[in-house]
């Protein structure tokens, strides 16, 4: 049952994450502007923040052995982490009771630097959060190489750097997928570091993920095929082979 409601909250994200926002901007509006309707809401939309970040908790655990073709890019990407959308549905409602507060203490001249630095945080924070949620696709297997994006960065790994993936020994879930490179100074990284040498695996199997590099780095004749759903599943295939 979680397992289809993380796939169903990963796959319609941004309708998910617009009404999340929306729901958040009602809230801005009744605590600023109507002190009693925002009473009225603020024991359903706490009840509601603690439920999705359980299922945020509940669904870092789900990481499955497959990746999501996507012919129009072309790239095999890894699944759309659902928990970051709960993580930021979960955020939202603090963040828009912190809103609404200033709204009305500007409205009654009461407004503090220490409020309005608080709430310039809280929003930043939640930009970021909603941002990464948003974007989905963290790791992107493509014909020219390997893709990672967060919301600050990247890091972009071409097939001729001969990328060899490491998973954790003993490791049950990695939420990481460590690499070293034979010809490092291929590889290229823009923005803050998330990790320059490692890959996100908190959305997918770490060991399926790294047997599809593996795969690549060693036969390049089936890279340029990257994307569609008939290399999808002769991908499979040969990793069941092994």
């Amino acid at each position: 049952m979680i397992s289809k409601v993380s796939a169903a909250t990963a796959r319609h994200r941004h309708v998910v994450l617009l009404l999340g926002l929306l729901v958040a901007g009602v809230n801005v509006a009744a605590v600023g502007f109507a002190s009693s309707l925002g009473q009225v809401l603020f024991t359903p939309l706490l009840l509601l923040t603690l439920a999705v970040l359980v299922l945020s908790v509940i669904a870092m655990a789900i990481r499955p052995a497959s990746l999501m073709a996507l012919p129009q890019v072309p790239a095999f990407a890894t699944p759309a982490p659902a928990w970051k959308v709960f993580f930021a549905l979960g955020f939202l409602g603090p963040a828009s009771a912190s809103v609404g507060a200033l709204v009305r203490s500007a409205r009654e001249g009461m407004v503090s630097t220490l409020d309005l630095g608080f709430t310039i945080s809280w929003l930043a924070l939640v930009a970021l959060l909603v941002v990464e949620a948003w974007r989905g696709h963290e790791v992107q297997l493509r014909p020219d190489g390997i893709r990672h994006r967060w919301v600050l960065g990247s890091l972009t790994v071409p097939w001729e750097a001969l990328p060899t993936a490491h998973v954790a020994p003993r490791a049950d879930r990695p939420s990481r997928l460590r690499m070293t490179f034979a010809e490092p100074l291929l590889v290229r990284r823009r923005g803050l570091s998330w990790s320059w040498n490692a890959l996100r695996t908190d959305s997918v199997d770490a060991r399926f993920l790294a047997a599809a590099i593996r795969h690549y780095v060693g036969h390049p004749e089936h890279r340029a095929a990257i994307g569609s759903q008939a290399e999808y599943r002769r991908l499979l295939a040969a990793l069941a082979a092994v």
